[in-house]
């Protein structure tokens, strides 16, 4: 007679690479310039109260990453007063019968840049673009996760939750982009840079070491 298990057999029950690897190169030309027309509106969009945030300049963008029937393709820019604008445009992939459609972007702004941060090793910024329920309710922050590494020699960046990894791209012009649950059961997104035979070079949290603490709830440990 079998002994029926008490405990589940993965520990971590958490939704792993749901979002497609990046499909197409970065965007270019025409594709390139309507991108921007979406994001620069979005930008349009940001109140600054105080602070002048001056003209964006140079546009660039990330990889390409597809869940839940939208493409997200994340995007950044300097201005000329020093902040980044930050965000992403998305919308219905094409299909062979249609163009994409149903665009939207989404854009902010920071002082915190990785210029004036040299201890930086990798760059990241982040939204959050959707939820996931799991076990007793308790929901994952699924959230888009687009950067560029500060260190030389990497290949890979991978998102780890509680130590298991749950997503991960190749950098395509030394640019990346996860889609990523975060904030589940009490643990946060890191983000980690490895090189082609899979050494760790770098690793950063979504969040600052002293908040890792307060945001914890005990209640939601494993």
């Amino acid at each position: 007679m079998h002994r029926l298990r008490t405990m589940p057999v993965e520990p971590r029950l958490v939704p792993r690479f749901v979002a497609e690897p990046p499909q197409e190169p970065l965007p270019y030309g025409r594709w390139a310039a309507t991108l921007e027309r979406h994001f620069l509106g979005a930008c349009d969009a940001i109140e600054p109260g105080e602070d002048d945030l001056g003209d964006p300049g140079e546009i660039a963008f990330y990889p390409d990453r597809t869940w839940h029937g939208r493409t997200f393709v994340p995007a950044t820019a300097m201005t000329s007063n020093g902040f980044e604008l930050f965000g992403y445009v998305s919308f219905r992939p094409a299909s062979e019968e249609r163009e994409p459609t149903e665009f939207d972007a989404v854009a902010d702004y920071t002082a915190d840049t990785a210029e004036a941060n040299p201890d930086w090793k990798l760059d990241l910024c982040d939204e959050v673009v959707g939820s996931w329920r799991g076990e007793a309710g308790r929901t994952a922050s699924m959230t888009l996760v687009w950067g560029r590494p500060l260190v030389a020699g990497g290949a890979v960046v991978t998102g780890e939750l509680a130590g298991l990894t749950v997503d991960q791209c190749t950098l395509v012009e030394e640019r990346f982009t996860l889609l990523a649950p975060d904030g589940y059961r009490g643990d946060t997104l890191d983000c980690a840079l490895f090189d082609a035979k899979g050494t760790e070079l770098a690793r950063e949290s979504l969040y600052e070491d002293d908040d890792d603490d307060e945001d914890e709830d005990p209640a939601d440990e494993a």
